[in-house]
This record gives C-alpha cells, structure tokens and sequence, in this order.
C-alpha cells in the first residue's frame, strides 16, 4: 500500500545525471520505485547553456513549469520561448529538446505520466545532489 502522504523538501531529493557530460540533472521528489506511484515528478535543473537530448516518450506526457530562468521548447520542428511561470506539456510521440538560454540555470518542475520506464533511466545515471544554489532556489 502506497503511503497516503509523501514529504520531501530538496535537501532528501535523489538527483542524477543520465550519462556523464549531461548538462541537467534530475531531482526526484516523487520516485515510482520509492514511492510505489505510476508517474515520475522531479525538478529539472539546466546549467546555463544546457539542453535536453532530443528525445521522444511514446506513451506519456511530459510536463513542465518553468519555475526560475528562460529557455526554448522544440517540439514539432517550433520553437517556443519558455520563462518563469510558463507551463509546458508535450504529449506523447513527439520528439522534443529544452534548452537553457538565460543567464544563468534553468528550474523546471517536470512530470512524466506514466513514468514509461523514466524514473529507471535516471536512476541508472550518475548521483549528484543539488548544489547551495540549487538549495537556495527550491526553497526561496
């Protein structure tokens, strides 16, 4: 039976980069393999300059909410600047890319729904918790 309550603040956040050289990270604060859930949601954490692997999800939906910075959405072959406050959702089958174009990291809270076998993948990447600053932004 899956806990009725699930509390993180981002210090317990599992965080990880897929492959090394990744210039985001995930931060999971509701995992399907801890928390017995059929859905993925962490915080997305681009360097300055960084970006997405194009990728596609072929069953879920991914969704976003800008929470500090400015970037661009590709999806479908548009472009769409994306900033604090802006919410984004990418249905599946459709390739997309996020990219970091501010000045400095780009926050978003991202969900995967399903989880399609995601929260596995970033697990299977390389452990690197959240930074001061990191710290500093989640919890402002």
């Amino acid at each position: 039976m899956t806990d009725p309550v699930i509390l993180r603040s981002p210090r317990d956040f599992d965080t990880f980069r897929i492959k090394p050289g990744d210039t985001n990270r995930m931060a999971l604060f509701i995992d399907p393999i801890k928390d017995n859930v059929p859905f993925l949601g962490f915080v997305e954490v681009f360097d300055k300059g960084g970006a997405t692997p194009p990728n596609i999800h072929h069953d879920a939906y991914e969704v976003f909410y800008v929470l500090e910075g400015e970037g661009v959405a590709t999806c479908g072959g548009k472009n769409v600047p994306i900033r604090k406050g802006d919410f984004l959702s990418v249905p599946p089958g459709n390739e997309h890319i996020v990219t970091n174009t501010g000045e400095g990291r780009l926050y978003c809270i991202t969900f995967m729904l399903p989880n399609e076998g995601f929260a596995e993948l970033v697990r299977s990447g390389q452990a690197e918790p959240l930074d001061a600053l990191d710290i500093r932004t989640l919890t402002a």
